[in-house]
């Protein structure tokens, strides 16, 4: 079994999961934040919408500089659940291509993340995959069900049965 082979199902599932979370975002708490220093719940959903680029970005290029111009790249939060969605699926089904044509050996390849053409880390791509897209995602999920709770926004069953689905 080739390693996209063993990916891709837990892909599949963390995307199911995710995909319940989006779905339940309403438009008018979009612009709420559990603190001033948080990010609001559009900020956190647009990050976790699009997670999925890292995956193309870690498959298709040898590195990604998340400063350029002098700025930190930063993706402008969703204004609508709908456009969460939108972006979630087109960024999933854009890693779903990318890894379909990843064999072991560029799996094996290193990557290089980058800050104002400095690295910060190199590691195999399947590490960056395990590390910077499933992990990653699971940890602002987790967050977004933080905000679920706070907000009174019922938490779908991810794992197992959710409080608020029994």
């Amino acid at each position: 079994m080739t390693q996209r082979e063993m990916l891709l199902p837990e892909f599949e599932k963390e995307s199911a999961n995710t995909r319940r979370m989006l779905e339940r975002i309403p438009d008018e708490a979009l612009g709420w934040k559990p603190l001033e220093s948080s990010w609001s719940l559009a900020e956190l959903a647009t990050h976790i919408a699009f997670l999925p680029q890292w995956g193309v970005f870690s498959i298709e290029k040898d590195s990604f500089d998340v400063v350029k111009d002098g700025a930190a790249v930063r993706r402008q939060a969703a204004c609508s659940g709908a456009e969460l969605l939108k972006g979630f699926d087109e960024t999933a089904a854009a890693f779903r291509a990318a890894l379909a044509g990843a064999g072991d050996e560029l799996l094996a390849k290193p990557w290089t993340l980058l800050k104002g053409g400095e690295p910060i880390f190199t590691m195999p791509r399947l590490q960056m995959l395990r590390l910077f897209l499933m992990n990653h995602l699971v940890h602002h999920r987790g967050q977004l069900c933080m905000y679920f709770r706070l907000k009174g926004i019922p938490v779908p069953a991810i794992y197992g049965p959710s409080a608020d689905e029994s």
